[in-house]
């Protein structure tokens, strides 16, 4: 598995990682051991980053990850979580108390003294301008609760407004074929800083993998029922913000892209690790065939001729569907 440097962080992790939102919570029900199966299944195949937060099914996420680490030290992963969504997301919630008890709490639930990495989860836009959240999180990396600290984002502008940050390490995104705006400024400024970019719903939610149809039911607790018009939470988190017949549609033509002896979902993957700036991509899975999967995304760059391709299915597809704010 290629390694890539986690910007500032100077921690190398596989450029295929795994997000673990599923493990916890919103996408139905997955028992405690298929979780546990699954985390094995991306160490064995090469995974080296792991991506969580303290919401995800009110911290199971988190203290899975901890079970498998205990019983695999030595494992190698670096651990990534979030903080902020415990409260109403109001910007005056944003204080070193609140970071303080969540990423004591986080660091109870994983098992550390010192988290790899804490990420602000998504919070409200004002959030990135304020000077007293940075100097905030700049205290936790001092008191060694934290190695570094990044940021979750919705948009660019606060992608933007975070890569400006000197101590940001990170910044993860929504990327994909179906959701391209950060290809414009986002990836380029934080090569320019030097700031990790960890690529989230990559797949548009298992749109881009190619196995929905216009009449596919998800269960009632799976957010790709329950959110798909922001109803939960940001539009953008389900389908990458796109209706849902209408991306059906798209990813059927996206699928007949896809190079021989490689499946819809990984061109995908590889569309996403082969943009410039990009460390890491974090797909979810439920079983240990789709972690295998994933990681086979590893393939030879795709080449000009089909890049073109996919951007045709945007261009003609997508673009006009996409709220103006992504």
């Amino acid at each position: 598995m290629e390694q890539r440097i986690l910007g500032k962080s100077g921690r190398p992790v596989s450029v295929v990682g795994l997000g673990t939102w599923q493990l916890g919570a919103d996408w139905g029900d997955v028992p405690e051991r298929a979780a546990m199966s699954v985390l094995e299944a991306a160490a064995e195949a090469g995974v080296t980053f792991f991506d969580t937060a303290d919401v995800y099914g009110d911290g199971r996420s988190e203290r899975l990850i901890e079970a498998f680490l205990r019983a695999s030290p030595g494992a190698g992963i670096t651990v990534a979580t979030k903080m902020g969504r415990r409260l109403p997301q109001l910007p005056e919630n944003y204080v070193l108390d609140n970071f303080r008890a969540w990423t004591d709490r986080s660091r109870t639930n994983l098992g550390v003294d010192t988290l790899d990495l804490v990420q602000l989860h998504c919070p409200p836009t004002p959030v990135f301008s304020s000077d007293a959240v940075f100097d905030a999180l700049d205290t936790l990396v001092a008191e060694q609760r934290i190695a570094g600290y990044g940021v979750s984002v919705e948009t660019c502008e606060e992608a933007l407004a975070a890569i400006a940050r000197p101590g940001t390490v990170s910044v993860q995104i929504i990327l994909n074929p179906f959701r391209r705006k950060p290809l414009e400024r986002v990836l380029p400024a934080a090569r320019e800083a030097g700031v990790g970019i960890i690529a989230r719903v990559p797949l548009a939610s298992g749109l881009l993998s190619g196995r929905y149809t216009a009449d596919t039911v998800f269960p009632a607790d799976d957010h790709r029922t329950f959110n798909r018009q922001g109803e939960a939470f940001d539009r953008g988190e389900t389908f990458s913000g796109v209706d849902f017949a209408a991306g059906v549609a798209a990813a059927a033509e996206f699928a007949g892209l896809a190079p021989e002896g490689a499946t819809p979902a990984q061109t995908a993957l590889r569309w996403v690790v082969q943009q410039p700036g990009v460390t890491t991509v974090i797909p979810g899975a439920r079983s240990p065939e789709q972690v295998r999967a994933n990681v086979a995304a590893a393939l030879p760059p795709l080449s000009e001729a089909t890049l073109r391709a996919i951007g045709a299915v945007y261009d003609t597809r997508i673009r006009h569907l996409v709220h103006g704010r992504w």
